[in-house]
């Protein structure tokens, strides 16, 4: 079964309500061998896109992932981008910033690790965090040592939206092809996976204290969220609400949506000019010369 990728796009200038986005669809998969057979079809597209991409020197591809915890980030990362050649991929996940970070504007730190010509950057969590974890909790923007903060905190984040658009324009504008995924799960699934890390030794790693103090805020964060995805999907940079609670149909989903945004661009493998044919001709006859030699 094909996934229909545009259904799971926010549209330009759509205000979205995240209570009427699934959290969960019918899976596309029928078994576990089907899914993995149909997740490993996408990796080895994306690793041959990926080639090409790095190749052609002519784009990059930022892939943006936002998600409440437990939302299945990492393993969407892990799964998707088993195939790419780790030469060509950056991992960057942002935390709380540091104090030098705190002496910069809210985009400074991300934009530091942007994805150069034929590289992919992936963003486990991004700039993004400005407008949702500090909305949920203004004394972090307070903390941050902003000058000029507007009374109303409307304008605020109204003023970063307006930046986080512009910049992303302007990266489009210069190659870099940004795709953000936002991992729709529900709070009772979320639920489940905690009780899953507490009761399963071996994950007890991933849980943490500060997560299930997060989830009392989950209203807030919704509300953050909403906000965010409709101010800021765009043609050039469109956000795509992943239903989340599957998580192998999410994988499925966010592989495809990368594979056919790689192959839908203008690549091709680097053409010699006449000069440097050439050259290869004589260096494979002086190869051959050597052969014969031996």
């Amino acid at each position: 079964m094909r996934i229909t990728t545009k259904d799971f796009r926010v549209k330009p200038d759509s205000k979205v309500k995240l209570s009427k986005w699934p959290t969960q669809t019918p899976p596309v998969y029928e078994t576990a061998s089907d899914y993995k057979e149909m997740l490993q079809g996408n990796v080895d597209r994306l690793s041959t896109a990926q080639e090409l991409l790095y190749a052609s020197d002519k784009y990059s591809l930022l892939l943006i992932f936002q998600a409440m915890d437990a939302a299945g980030k990492d393993g969407v990362i892990k799964h998707v981008m088993s195939g790419v050649n780790p030469q060509g991929c950056q991992v960057h996940s942002f935390k709380h910033p540091s104090v030098e970070e705190l002496q910069h504007d809210f985009l400074w730190r991300t934009t530091r690790y942007l994805p150069e010509r034929g590289n992919i950057g992936i963003f486990n969590r991004s700039y993004y965090e400005e407008v949702l974890i500090a909305r949920v909790h203004p004394a972090i923007l307070h903390g941050e040592g902003v000058a000029d903060l507007p009374d109303d905190a409307r304008k605020v984040w109204d003023q970063r939206f307006t930046s986080i658009k512009n910049m992303e324009q302007h990266l489009h504008h210069n190659g870099t092809r940004i795709l953000k995924f936002f991992l729709h799960l529900s709070k009772d699934e979320q639920r489940q996976r905690f009780l899953d890390r507490i009761d399963k030794r071996k994950k007890n790693w991933k849980f943490s204290l500060a997560d299930m103090e997060e989830r009392k805020f989950w209203d807030g964060y919704m509300e953050a969220y909403e906000a965010a995805l409709s101010a800021t999907s765009s043609r050039e940079a469109p956000w795509y609400v992943i239903p989340a609670d599957d998580k192998k149909n999410a994988r499925l989903m966010v592989s495809q949506i990368i594979v056919e945004t790689l192959e839908g661009l203008d690549m091709a493998y680097p053409k010699l000019d006449d000069a440097e044919e050439k050259a290869l001709a004589a260096i494979r006859a002086e190869l051959e010369l050597e052969k014969k030699a031996e």
